[in-house]
């Protein structure tokens, strides 16, 4: 059965450019499609046509009947005083009309109604109450809260007391909760942290209704979707398989057309020579030379069939790196921050040394933008001191976007904040980020979140900076802006700490992960996949002991430094096991494959990173062992 058919779509905001021109496809019950495309492709227009939201120029839409459709990217209005429960709540309307109706029944059941009708009408009632899930609302709405991080202080507030990013993710248990066939989610995961990510993953594997996704978080892709349906020019491509299929599809499509084109240019090229030589015989004399010429002529116009396929222009600027001279980036020392009676974090002991990459992680709300914003001095710190190194010149790019005049367009903000430069100079730099022809005289103000991203980003690098901060770097970007400030940071030399949900950059870039939680940060000094599975070690139940052993009433030696020192030490204990592990089987795989240079020579440089790994945390082993001395 097909859910959604959209047949020759055309859609236009001006006379000059059609955003959707002539896109078909269809989507069947059941499918998971994901919905690519840059940003401005048409995306969430075409969500927006698909809720009758709005209107298109020609074509045809059509959602099988009966068929209930959700869109996570509307934020319905609230009547005045609605909490986050009662928006929870809302989402029950069928069972909660059912309900009326059956505890009316029963009042009249109650009175001496008897009527074969009334019970007859009441058992439906129930029936269909119990097939909905009504009796079972508490524990749908408790289900779909805990997994979205939505406690039970965030449950009492006023819904419109909420943040944007916050409203969002109320919806979205909203949405889950209703009695929907059709899931379309524009970018879900831009407001989730990471376990409300994995948990909304584990909820589409399990619906049973069709589920359309706008989303450019490639691990969320993958794990999600069966399909992608790309936007290119105001057309559909279709791609059989999840995104990891998607982007080696993509190259090879892309290879074959070039191939094609360029296989199909030379013959041209042949047959020009050749038309040409021709007319150039019948201009001595040979006339009947001109029409074969000409006719061979006609035969060229008709073959160029093949146009030039094209990538996506990458962006190629980079960081400007300060040279760095010492080992010490950043130290904090006993810092604490509070918010009335909230204390979001007390007591870090934390050391930055030089190149490291550190990955700060932790649900939305636990103060991690906070504890940003106090080491980069954007927020004044609450107690303890934090001290950045002598050398250290620091460049920080905040989740959210501000400029003090957006009135200006983007090169006047480009001359205003940067005097030592010249117009064109300025367009060459903007040029490089995208920003292109009479985009530079756009005012800052119509700028989207991806858009206000680059043009910060542009002016960060073009600074000497030994130390970056970023919070949420591919928030609202695409996946083209994602891979190419990807590979910006990649060419980086320096030190980096970053918040960020995205786990294909976590994984990419961490070398060390701090985690705050319930107002401790814990240090893993390892990288994303090791941290996973040192989460997954603490999760496990701990084993019996062999014999009741007398319990400890003495007081814990030390303060709290050292006793986090003590938990440190035995993460990193736990991490140096698992690289001996390794080593040894990397070992037994050289063995293995002695024969097999190709493969021993990538055996050999694994076992190279994974000594270093060790190396590093020996001597952190040292360092932390040194500290429980003193």
């Amino acid at each position: 059965m097909i859910d959604i058919s959209v047949t020759d779509l055309v859609k236009s905001f001006d006379l000059e450019k059609k955003i959707l021109d002539g896109i078909s496809f269809q989507v069947d019950t059941g499918e998971r499609v994901g919905l690519l495309g840059k940003n401005g492709a048409g995306k969430t227009t075409l969500f927006n046509i698909l809720t009758g939201d709005l209107d298109y120029d020609s074509g045809e839409v059509l959602i099988a009947p009966g068929r209930r459709v959700g869109l996570i990217s509307q934020i319905p209005v609230y009547p005045a005083g609605y909490t986050v429960e009662d928006v929870l709540r809302s989402a029950f309307q069928r069972t909660t009309a059912l309900k009326e109706e059956m505890d009316a029944l029963t009042r009249r059941m109650e009175q001496g109604d008897s009527d074969t009708h009334t019970l007859r009408r009441y058992g439906e009632l129930t029936a269909r109450f119990e097939g909905l899930g009504g009796y079972d609302t508490d524990t749908a709405v408790n289900k779909v809260s805990n997994g979205l991080s939505i406690d039970g202080d965030m449950r009492r507030r006023l819904f419109d007391q909420l943040s944007g990013g916050e409203k969002t993710r109320v919806n979205l248990g909203r949405l889950i909760l209703e009695d929907t066939d059709i899931l379309l989610l524009d970018e879900p995961t831009n407001h989730l942290d990471l376990q409300a990510t994995e948990w909304l993953e584990e909820y589409i594997r399990s619906f049973r209704g069709t589920v359309v996704t706008i989303s450019h978080d490639r691990y969320f892709l993958d794990r999600t979707v069966t399909r992608i349906i790309e936007i290119l020019d105001g057309k559909a491509e279709f791609y059989s398989g999840n995104y990891s299929f998607y982007a080696i599809e993509k190259e090879r499509r892309y290879q074959e057309r070039m191939k094609q084109y360029l296989k199909e240019q030379a013959k041209i090229q042949q047959l020009e020579k050749a038309a040409e030589q021709m007319h150039l015989w019948a201009f001595m004399g040979n006339d009947a030379l001109h029409k074969r010429a000409f006719s061979m002529e006609k035969r060229i116009q008709r073959m160029r069939t093949v146009s030039k396929p094209t990538k996506a222009r990458k962006m190629d600027a980079r960081f400007a790196s300060r040279e760095f001279r010492g080992d010490e980036v950043l130290q904090l020392k006993g810092v604490s921050k509070s918010f009335g009676d909230r204390t979001l974090f007390s007591d870090v002991y934390l050391r930055v040394e030089g190149g490291e990459r550190i990955a700060f992680l932790g649900e939305n709300g636990t103060g991690k933008t906070t504890l940003l914003n106090m080491i980069a001095g954007a927020e004044p710190a609450g107690s303890g001191i934090i001290r950045m190194g002598p050398a250290i010149r620091a460049a920080y790019l905040p989740q959210i976007i501000h400029f003090d005049h957006p009135e200006r367009s983007l090169l006047d903000t480009m001359l205003y904040e940067k005097r030592n430069i010249t117009p064109q100079t300025a367009r060459n730099r903007l040029a490089a980020y995208q920003f292109q022809g009479e985009d530079v005289f756009k005012s800052v103000s119509v700028l989207s979140g991806g858009e206000l991203s680059r043009l910060r980003l542009c002016m960060l690098m073009d600074e000497e900076i030994n130390f970056l901060i970023l919070d949420e770097p591919t928030n609202h970007l695409d996946i083209a802006s994602r891979e190419w400030i990807e590979e910006a940071v990649e060419a980086f030399d320096g030190t980096l700490l970053f918040v960020s949900h995205d786990r294909y950059f976590i994984n990419r870039f961490a070398t060390r992960v701090w985690e705050l939680s319930d107002g401790t940060i814990n240090d893993y000094p390892m990288g994303f996949a090791q941290y996973r599975a040192a989460k997954a070690e603490e999760k496990k139940p701990a084993p019996a002991p062999a014999q009741k052993k007398k319990q400890d009433t003495r007081p814990p030696r030390g303060g709290r430094e050292k006793q986090a020192a003590r938990r440190q030490l035995t993460i990193c204990e736990t991490g140096i096991s698992k690289l001996e592990d390794r080593c040894r089987q990397l070992d037994r795989e050289m063995e293995q494959y002695a024969c097999d240079a190709e493969k021993l020579q990538e055996l050999y440089r694994e076992k190279q990173d994974v000594e270093a790994q060790l190396e590093q945390e020996m001597a952190r082993w040292e360092e932390l062992s040194l500290q429980l001395e003193e």
